[in-house]
């Protein structure tokens, strides 16, 4: 498990219970660390121990964990990297959806040595899509309708998100079904390519 995704999980719990509950996480899950480095890479056991002693600690089920990382790697101001990023996939959402479909090669120009998912965007009509998700490291896909569910709100688009997870031969396939009710449903929050100093 790359390093990332473990600080993400780290960063979400530590902002949001506090840091002496993580701390607890660590020493129930019995990993040996409390604190997962952002570049380094961590055999996948590492990290799926400290995930489940989260939902034992938390008394939350993967999928409600994760779509919450999802969500706070987008909404939590303190973390605007990741918003960032995918904002700069288009002025609109639609336009972001679109988007998706590189992200993947995107992100193998920063980080070459992730295990990035492969992400699939089909457009059904204006107003309905489906995004297919596919990773080798399971349940994943609830953060990514975590993001998503971020990104709709950013943008001001009102959607309703429906996910099914399958698991196979290869890992997690994930259909995550947008359907766009209003794509200016309320202000999104302001964006300025420009990075503030």
């Amino acid at each position: 498990m790359h390093g990332l995704i473990g600080r993400s999980i780290q960063c979400f719990v530590c902002d949001t219970y506090g840091p002496d509950v993580w701390e607890s996480i660590c020493q129930q899950a019995d990993i040996g660390i409390d604190n997962f480095e952002a570049m380094l890479i961590y055999d996948n056991a590492l990290g799926e121990a400290a995930i489940a002693s989260a939902m034992r600690r938390l008394d939350r089920s993967r999928a409600d964990l994760l779509e919450d990382v999802g969500t706070y790697l987008v909404a939590q101001p303190e973390v605007d990297t990741m918003r960032r990023l995918l904002r700069f996939g288009g002025d609109t959402f639609q336009e972001f959806l679109h988007s998706l479909d590189d992200l993947n090669d995107r992100a193998r120009l920063a980080l070459p040595e992730l295990d990035f998912p492969v992400l699939e965007l089909k457009v059904h009509s204006e107003s309905s899509y489906s995004l297919s998700f596919r990773w080798s490291v399971p349940g994943f896909g609830a953060m990514a309708v975590g993001i998503l569910r971020a990104m709709a709100d950013d943008y001001g688009a009102l959607v309703v998100l429906d996910r099914v997870s399958v698991v196979d031969d290869f890992g997690d396939s994930d259909t995550i079904s947008i359907s766009l009710l209003d794509a200016e449903f309320a202000s999104g929050r302001e964006f300025d390519l420009g990075a503030h100093l």
